[in-house]
């Protein structure tokens, strides 16, 4: 589904146009509820690398669009506050690990034209990456597999949100009406999943453990391990507040799944221990029992 351009008197609110050769940048000012960071509103900034790229997409809708995914995620992550990232309509979906020559997060999606809900769930999967601070050297670990599958739900749940914020209050008045869309693409993915139904996370990871590690990037993997991680996400959206820490813990050579899950959980500050654990029981692991001293001022990224 798609929807024709909105008129131009429904511009996007808080919303600033810079024109600057060769982007076309707009700074959203994304304001976080006032339980999160009501002094400070997180800001995202998303540059549009060559139009042309957009199969005739209108500039202005791309960004609101985009502006809106990466809102319903970062919302629940007070601390992520990525560095402005310049967006590209081909060669992904994929969040770079090298800065432009700006010193920008470079993205780069596989989409077009109006198909709001694919731009969406792409996006959200690349912001999630920003988000938990993706950087060379952390695959040692041998469990880039679970970043993916937080990235997989991280779409998943921007969608669903998504579809409950354009029905309220959509960027622009006429795009109410594509918000069950927004909607039905998540609930299309989740019925691709090839977990079993009645099958529980743990039992599926039990039995393709060695493929996850060895497949990190299997789509199909990563999809089956995010339709299980997703009503923890909903029932609790703080918990994705945790994962600035996921890649805080330098791994030099393979570890476990518990282990990996251990240093996470020691590096991130204490208020994130049960979402950390509960992560964890999903999948069967018991972390071990430790006695955790936490410096917040030290563990603040």
């Amino acid at each position: 589904m798609s929807l024709p351009p909105p008129h131009s008197a429904a511009a996007p609110r808080r919303a600033a146009l810079l024109v600057a050769a060769p982007f076309v940048a707009l700074v959203c000012t994304v304001t976080a509820p006032a339980a999160v960071r009501a002094d400070e509103p997180p800001r995202l900034e998303i540059l549009l690398v060559d139009e042309a790229e957009w199969e005739g997409a209108v500039p202005q809708d791309v960004r609101a669009v985009l502006a809106s995914s990466g809102r319903e995620l970062l919302r629940h992550v007070p601390d992520a506050v990525p560095p402005p990232m310049e967006v590209s309509a081909r060669g992904g979906p994929i969040l770079l690990f090298d800065r432009s020559a700006a010193g920008n997060l470079q993205v780069r999606l596989d989409t077009g034209g109006r198909r709001w809900s694919q731009y969406s769930f792409q996006f959200a999967h690349e912001v999630c990456h920003a988000a938990c601070r993706e950087r060379p050297g952390r695959n040692p670990a041998g469990h880039l597999w679970f970043e993916e599958a937080l990235c997989e739900t991280a779409s998943l749940f921007v969608l669903r949100r998504m579809a409950e914020a354009w029905n309220r209050e959509p960027p622009y008045p006429n795009w109410a009406a594509y918000a069950p869309r927004l909607r039905e693409y998540a609930e299309e993915r989740l019925e691709e999943s090839p977990r079993p139904p009645g099958m529980t996370l743990a039992a599926w990871y039990e039995r393709h453990r060695d493929e996850l590690v060895s497949h990190p990037t299997d789509r199909a993997n990563a999809l089956a391990v995010a339709a299980g991680l997703l009503p923890l996400f909903e029932d609790r959206p703080d918990r994705w507040a945790a994962i600035r820490w996921l890649n805080a813990a330098p791994a030099t050579a393979p570890r476990s799944f518990a282990a990996h899950l251990d240093a996470w959980r020691r590096e991130a500050p204490a208020r994130h221990t049960a979402a950390i654990e509960t992560i964890a029981a999903a999948f069967g692991e018991l972390l071990p029992e430790r006695d955790r001293v936490v410096d917040s001022a030290a563990a603040t990224p």
